[in-house]
């Protein structure tokens, strides 16, 4: 039996691990490889559109509400407080949630609802995690949830039911898949010790059992992508998982052992099968820089800087990815002031947010998602379907493109703050002529140009209605 005290200490570990994490953005030199493939274009082209996004990490590690998967590596920053309990021994024990995961309440449809009202656009889905535990009825291992005391429930292929459910809000589907697999006898092997996150055994001296692994990879991939309808992104996680020759310093700051040798798992094979199964999907094969990582995906922080590149910031709504016990959530307007600022830099966010165990949204993180929709419902046209322009901000305004070339100029809003007679900004000018609005009213602002100023005006009726919101936008014809 698992001590109440250790649960609680692993749980700190998981905010742990998300503060280092935190607004950490590692820079790279490398250059980003723009796609090839008409198909792959035209798909990217559409999800940088989409500017918003789901990211549901939901597995084993839901039961006792602690980190996801990362409490069972054996690296220095993981600790557990109860020393009595062996390492071999706590492994034993993660693993066998499994055994307790019976999420009888599984509602896919509820979290699809929640996402579809916060005006999020697409879902990316946890198929597994680096502990190795499948979520989807994957052949080629008896560890998934379709095996375990859940096995009988008319759901128990839990991607199918996630995925169908977001389809039918027209959501773009996103399979996440970890590489790395703690669980296998090809990636740690029981002969060996498990010292860190990579494999633990030497390729190099074992080569059968790392072909082993990349078939096993290799067919499980394919099953995601021919067995569970159009997958617009293959989310692949476990940057360690990697050709040797592609380390770098982002790689190197991480701070994790590097082996000797290649974890190669033949990307271009990977990529071959899957765009034949799922013409023109996205491959995200995250931190390691080249053909196969359509988007970049900065992690729980924004950067600094505006990038014409395709990227997304992931970010946790609370504390954790997953679920844990008395998590904290961001307010809706700090969630939406990170989607003005990511946006405006050139951006999608994908916001994680981790059903119970029971398979649910807690009433806490709807009515957060909920908010940050109503906010998007009036304001949504200075966010979807922009682009990022070089002079996106100027002091506490954002700024936005449209397709159209109508410009936005976005102005957050921090709690009990007031509007005030006039919004004045210095860069992207309005058209000679040209009428400036706020989202969501008719009538037209006064505006003019002074002393290299646009200064635009604030009626007192719209300073008293909006000063209470999280942001307002103005909208204009550009120069």
């Amino acid at each position: 039996m698992f001590s109440k005290i250790l649960w609680t200490w692993v749980i700190l570990i998981a905010f742990a691990f998300g503060a280092q994490a935190q607004n950490t953005i590692h820079p790279t030199s490398s250059e980003y490889e723009y796609p090839t493939d008409p198909k792959v274009v035209e798909k990217l082209e559409h999800w940088r559109d989409q500017k918003f996004g789901i990211l549901i990490h939901w597995g084993i590690y839901a039961v006792p509400g602690i980190v996801e998967s990362w409490s069972i590596v054996n690296e220095d920053w993981i600790n557990r407080r109860d020393t009595t309990q062996s390492y071999e021994d706590y492994k034993k024990w993660y693993w066998g949630l499994s055994e307790k995961f019976n999420p009888q309440g599984f509602d896919p449809t509820q979290w699809a609802d929640a996402a579809a009202k916060a005006g999020m656009k697409y879902v990316v889905f946890t198929t597994k995690h680096h502990d190795g535990f499948n979520m989807f009825d994957t052949q080629f291992t008896d560890y998934k949830i379709s095996n375990g005391p859940f096995k009988n429930n008319p759901k128990a292929d839990v991607a199918k039911y996630v995925f169908d459910a977001f389809r039918d809000k027209n959501m773009m589907i996103g399979a996440y898949y970890s590489k790395p697999d703690w669980h296998s006898q090809y990636f740690w092997w029981d002969y060996r010790a498990t010292p860190d996150r990579n494999v633990n055994y030497d390729i190099r001296k074992h080569p059968w059992r790392w072909n082993q692994f990349v078939k096993f990879t290799h067919n499980q991939l394919n099953e995601i992508t021919s067995n569970y309808g159009a997958i617009d992104i293959l989310w692949l996680d476990g940057g360690w998982v990697r050709p040797l020759e592609t380390v770098n310093e982002e790689v190197l700051s991480w701070g994790a052992p590097i082996p000797e040798f290649s974890q190669e798992i033949d990307m271009p094979k990977v990529a071959e099968m899957v765009r034949e199964n799922q013409e023109g999907i996205l491959i995200v094969d995250r931190t390691v820089h080249g053909p196969f990582e359509n988007y970049r995906t900065p992690e729980q922080g924004i950067p600094a800087e505006m990038s014409p590149d395709p990227w997304e910031s992931c970010i946790t709504l609370g504390g954790a990815w997953g679920y844990v016990p008395n998590d904290k959530f961001k307010p809706s307007r700090k969630v939406i002031h990170l989607l003005i600022e990511i946006v405006a830099k050139g951006g999608n966010l994908l916001l994680g947010v981790g059903p119970t165990a029971d398979g649910l949204f807690l009433p806490e993180q709807v009515s957060r998602l909920e908010e940050i929709g109503a906010w998007l419902d009036v304001n949504g046209e200075g966010i979807y379907n922009t682009r990022a322009i070089e002079t996106f901000k100027d002091g506490k305004l954002y700024f936005t493109k449209g397709k159209a070339n109508e410009l936005f100029a976005i102005l957050p809003l921090e709690e009990g703050e007031q509007l005030e007679s006039s919004i004045s900004f210095e860069v992207n000018d309005p058209k000679k002529g040209s009428k400036i609005t706020v989202l969501g009213e008719s009538q037209s602002l006064k505006w003019k140009s002074e002393n290299g100023k646009t200064v635009v005006s604030i009626p007192k009726n719209l300073q008293k209605k909006l000063s209470g919101g999280a942001a307002i936008v103005l909208k204009y014809e550009g120069n």
